[in-house]
Parts: C-alpha cells; sequence; structure tokens
C-alpha cells in the first residue's frame, strides 16, 4: 500500500469497459482545474479498437481505444491508474490483469458484487506488490484540483459549490460513495475544502481500509486534518483505533460512525452496502464510536453535529496558524452539451434530416404514422408497407395487392438477363451477399428494367394531350426515342408476355378506371402494324396501370401524380422486385459452389 499521494495534476488513468458519461465527467473535471492534458489516457474495450469522440473543454479529442489492457499499459506507460467499469462477473480477472501490470500502481473497481474469494486474491496481491486497490463497490476518489475517477464528485455544479476545482486542507475517506458527496458539501461548508477524498467501498472486504487512507493522509504535508466516515459492520474502524492509540496518526482526525440507528430494531438489519449490517455488539456504530473517542479522535455525538465538530477542529488550526488561507478563484465555465442546452431551452438548432414517412422516438417505430403494432395486428402485407413508406398513404385493398403482384411478377427472369448474369459472376467470384446484389441492380436503367417511370411519363403526357396513338408513336420516331415500354427482344404479337397478360386482367377486374392502359394496349396496336416484336412490355404495361392507380384511388392530385412518376418511384418498385431473384442467384451459386467464372472464347468475336 502506498505511503503518500497516490493522484497528482498530470495523473492519467485507463479507463475499462467504455462508458460515456463517466469519461466525459472526468474530462470534464480536467478543465474545470485547468490540466493541460486530459486525465483519460485510453479506453480499454475488449474487442475492440480505434479512437472514441470527446470533449476537453471546448475542444474535441479523440482518445485512443484498445482491444486489451496488456495493448493500452503499453500505448501509454504514464498511466499509472486503472478504472475499472466492468460488471462485477468480469471485473475481478480484468483488474488482476492490470494489477500485474508494472505500470499500474492504482486501481479502482467500481462494480458491486465481485465474488469475496475473488477479491480476496486481489488484496493479497495488491499489497504484496505495493499496490493500491480502491472497491469493489466504489464511486472512486478524487484529489481536488488534480484528478478524479469516474462519477466521483457527482455533477460540474456540485464540484463547484464543494470547491473540489482547487485544494483544501481536509483529507476525507468514507465507506459510501454517495455520502461521499454529502461530506465533500459538508466540508466545503465549514472548512478550505478536500484536499483528498476517497470511498473505499461497501463491499465485506475493500481492496483498501479507512486505516490505509488515514496514514497515508498523515504522511501528506498539504492535508491538515482528517475526516472519517464509517459504518456499522465489520470491524475495518478498529485498525483506525489501533492506529490512532500507538500514534501513527498525528493530524486530527474527526470520525462518525454511521447507523447508531440499528438499535432500534429487535433483530439483525441489513443496511444498504454488504458490509453494512448489525451483528455483534463490537461491530455496532456506538461501540465504533465510542472506541474511536477513546483513542483520540473526535466523535460527536450524532451525525447532525458531525458538521459542526469538523468546523471547530478546522477553527482550531487556523487559529494556530497551521492551516494557510486558500486562494480562490473563478474556475473556468465548462461548455454546455448541444443536447442538454436544447433540452432546456437555451439554445435552438437546425436538424440535418427531415423524415416524414417514419418515426422511431416513441415505443414502437411508425410506418407512415401507423405503428407497428397496428400493421401486424391488422394484417397488413408488404404492399401496404410500401403504401405508406412511399406514397405516406394507406391505399385500398385492390392498390396494394397490385403492388404485390408486380413484386411477385417482377422478381425474377431468369439467369441469362444482364442483372442475373452480372450477380451470378460476382458472387461466382467469391464477392458477398451486398457486392453481388449491387453488381446486378447497376445494370438496371434505360435498356434493362428502369423504362416503367419513362413509360408512365410518356403515355401519361400523350394521353392527357389527346394525342391519337398514330401521332404519339409517329411524333416519338420523329425525335429519335423509342417508344418506352413497348418492344421485346423475344415475346411476339402472337407469343404474349404472360404477365402482361396478368396484371391487365387482374386491372380490368378491380381498378375503378383503366384509361391510361386501354392506350397503352391501342398504341400497342399501331406498333404491332409495324412489327411483331413491338408488343406492349412488363414495363409497359406496370407503367401504364400505376398510372391508372394513382388516378383510380382519388389519393393524388395531378401535381402529386407527376412528382412521383418523375422522382422514380416505379423503377423502385422493378428494383425492389428484382433485388429478390438477384438474392435468389447469389444464394444458388454459392450453394452450387460454382467457380469463377470465365466467358468462352468462342462466345467472342475477335476482329480489328
Amino acid at each position: 500500500m502506498a505511503t503518500g499521494q497516490i493522484f497528482s495534476r498530470t495523473t492519467q488513468a485507463l479507463f475499462y469497459n467504455y462508458k460515456q458519461l463517466p469519461i466525459q465527467r472526468m474530462l470534464d473535471f480536467d478543465f474545470l482545474c485547468g490540466r493541460e492534458t486530459p486525465s483519460v489516457a485510453g479506453i480499454i474495450n475488449p474487442g475492440a479498437e480505434g479512437f472514441q469522440k470527446l470533449f476537453f473543454g471546448q475542444e474535441e479529442i479523440a482518445i485512443p481505444v484498445h482491444s486489451t489492457i496488456e495493448a493500452a499499459c503499453a500505448a501509454h506507460p504514464t498511466a499509472d491508474v486503472f478504472i475499472n467499469f466492468a460488471s462485477y462477473r468480469s471485473a475481478a480477472a480484468s483488474s488482476m490483469t492490470a494489477l500485474k501490470q508494472p505500470t499500474i500502481k492504482v486501481a479502482a473497481i467500481i462494480a458491486e458484487g465481485v465474488p469475496e474469494s475473488d477479491t480476496k486474491q486481489l488484496i493479497a496481491y495488491a499489497r504484496a506488490n505495493n499496490k493500491v486497490l480502491i472497491g469493489p463497490a466504489t464511486v472512486g476518489g478524487i484529489q481536488a484540483g488534480a484528478f478524479k475517477i469516474g462519477d466521483t464528485a457527482g455533477t460540474i455544479d456540485n464540484i463547484i459549490q464543494c470547491k473540489l476545482y482547487r485544494p483544501g486542507s481536509v483529507g476525507f475517506v468514507s465507506k459510501s460513495g454517495g455520502m461521499s458527496n454529502e461530506m465533500y458539501n459538508t466540508i466545503a461548508r465549514v472548512t478550505d475544502g478536500i484536499y483528498e477524498g476517497i470511498a473505499i467501498g461497501g463491499d465485506v472486504f475493500p481492496g483498501s481500509t479507512l486505516s490505509d487512507h488515514v496514514l497515508r493522509f498523515n504522511n501528506i504535508p498539504q492535508i491538515k486534518m482528517i475526516v472519517v466516515l464509517g459504518e456499522l459492520g465489520g470491524r475495518d474502524e478498529y485498525s483506525l483505533v489501533e492506529a490512532l492509540k500507538q500514534g501513527k496518526v498525528t493530524k486530527p482526525v474527526v470520525a462518525w460512525v454511521s447507523g447508531t440507528c440499528a438499535r432500534l430494531f429487535k433483530s439483525e438489519v441489513q443496511f444498504g452496502h454488504a458490509g453494512a449490517k448489525s451483528g455483534e455488539e463490537m461491530e455496532s456504530a456506538q461501540a465504533k464510536n465510542e472506541a474511536l473517542r477513546d483513542a483520540g479522535a473526535v466523535v460527536p455525538t450524532s451525525y447532525e453535529a458531525f458538521e459542526t465538530s469538523i468546523k471547530e477542529t478546522f477553527e482550531k488550526l487556523k487559529e494556530a496558524g497551521n492551516v494557510a488561507p486558500v486562494k480562490e478563484f473563478q474556475p473556468p465555465q465548462i461548455p454546455e452539451d448541444l443536447n442538454a442546452a436544447i433540452k432546456s431551452g437555451k439554445v435552438r438548432a437546425p436538424t440535418h434530416i427531415i423524415s416524414t414517412i417514419s418515426d422511431d422516438r416513441g415505443e414502437e417505430p411508425c410506418y407512415g404514422g401507423v405503428p407497428m403494432s397496428s400493421i401486424v395486428e391488422q394484417g397488413y402485407g408488404v404492399g401496404d408497407v410500401i403504401s405508406l413508406l412511399w406514397f405516406k398513404h394507406s391505399l385500398p385493398r385492390y392498390c396494394t395487392k397490385f403492388i404485390e403482384i408486380c413484386i411477385m411478377l417482377c422478381a425474377d427472369h431468369g439467369p441469362c438477363v444482364s442483372g442475373a448474369h452480372n450477380t451470378i459472376v460476382t458472387a461466382r467470384a467469391g464477392k458477398d451477399l451486398v457486392s453481388s446484389l449491387v453488381s446486378g441492380l447497376l445494370t438496371i436503367g434505360p435498356r434493362f428494367g428502369g423504362a416503367i417511370d419513362d413509360a408512365a411519363r410518356y403515355f401519361k403526357d400523350a394521353y392527357d394531350r389527346g394525342l391519337s396513338p398514330y401521332e404519339f408513336v409517329e411524333s416519338m420516331k420523329k425525335k429519335g426515342i423509342r417508344v418506352p415500354g413497348i418492344g421485346h427482344r423475344i415475346k411476339r404479337g402472337d407469343n404474349r408476355d404472360k404477365r402482361v397478360e396478368l396484371l391487365q386482367l387482374f386491372a380490368r377486374t378491380n381498378f375503378p378506371s383503366v384509361k391510361y392502359m386501354e392506350y397503352a394496349v391501342q398504341v400497342e396496336t399501331y406498333t404491332l402494324s409495324k412489327a411483331n416484336n413491338l408488343v406492349l412490355n412488363v414495363d409497359g404495361a406496370i407503367g401504364s396501370l400505376f398510372l391508372d392507380l394513382l388516378a383510380g384511388s382519388g389519393m393524388f392530385t395531378k401535381p402529386e401524380i407527376d412528382e412521383i412518376v418523375g422522382i422514380g418511384y416505379l423503377n423502385g418498385l422493378f428494383v425492389l422486385a428484382r433485388s429478390i431473384g438477384l438474392i435468389g442467384h447469389t444464394f444458388d451459386q454459392k450453394r452450387l459452389k460454382q467457380p469463377l467464372y470465365r466467358h468462352p472464347w468462342e462466345d467472342v468475336l475477335y476482329t480489328k
């Protein structure tokens, strides 16, 4: 166990198991105290490496993240404090690993419930190797104006109120972290404040004892008096009694052991800490207070009188000239986090993204204002979800059914089309699913599957302007533009695309109007008179029928329909549908363990 000061203004720590708030509080304390360097040198997150962004005052800094304790210690040899925020399950093992590193001098274990047998091993190793163990079940410790562990002393407002941004003359040690915060405030009211404060933790076997730290405080010149807050249960306070009797502590000690109310209960009582339970008489608060008083400590008659005893002891030191006046200063303002400032109404900040289709801020996500539970309970299908997320309306069932039919009919068109071919070649090259899928999707365009929007756009314009099929086709010909949605490499007038027939049958049966589709059929009749392969293809069928869907549903204005077509909604439907088939081709090739594809020579025309 160290015999003197364990922290300073240059102390740096390694933080195990990343927790944003405790680390940021440490860095805010550093800035408040005027430290030149952050007190957190590195973060250890098992299995992760990189950096974490945090704030040091106004400046945003990147703190290195290491995957192992050994790597962190090697990278930061001057960091001698290990702050362990691991759970009780792994806290002992990680703490032992840290204590075995030559660079680590102090380890603080925050977790409660660490097995007592593990704690005893840690204590034995720390004492044998002259290292300081704080905890388990501790909030940590603080050296005012220099360094603090994790959440010690609470919020910045509390730290300022307790004057912990600069050193005082009082050394304080307690079992309780929560009561430490209370006592920092009490001590600041009646003295010049804390120099160092430690919460040893409330477990039955603390890594270091009250007397360990009192003896340390006795060797620190800046500490002029010592305040101790113990509690019933265990016999830790008696080691302090012995130290006082043996004259090892020469500075004034003001002490109180809480838990005097335990005698009011008829049976043994377990208080908040594992070690705080009323047992035999020697472990009672009354017996400990009496023993401390007999040994020479200043012990009040009650906790309420504790503050007065501390004040009187400090005033005597001042009168004797043993305490030099502390130079007060105004600590710097900690910049407020944007989220906190917005929440309190102090600032307003513009948003970076606008979303109107979904909201995940409540108890459950909503699609188009409809809660996820309602979508499931009401038996919504994929078409219904698309209508909410794409069209921002709950479309009639015949509309959503049509969307689903389109998806089913366009999901795949065999392995020979360009999209499937690209996906197959990519999958056989050993690429992952996403790469294979994207390879196929990138072929979608005006020549493959991307003509739905153009077909809808041109059919709508021609119909709305009252052009006859002849006028429409011939005007497109003069412009040098092929009519989108017309023509097929395989299908003919006497061998129609079955998909087109199915879509037309569904629409004629369910749609209130099919005027755009009928116009497309008239255009097909004219183009077939020119060539037998100029049939209405699936792009033209979907494009014209979607115009009928949008117009017939009564939910969209003419400008809204123009916008839907212009943005690319209808091509989006083909992209969504064909993704199903492309994913299937990827899995098919990988399941068949197909080798790298190489195009055969005989299928290439080599020419000059």
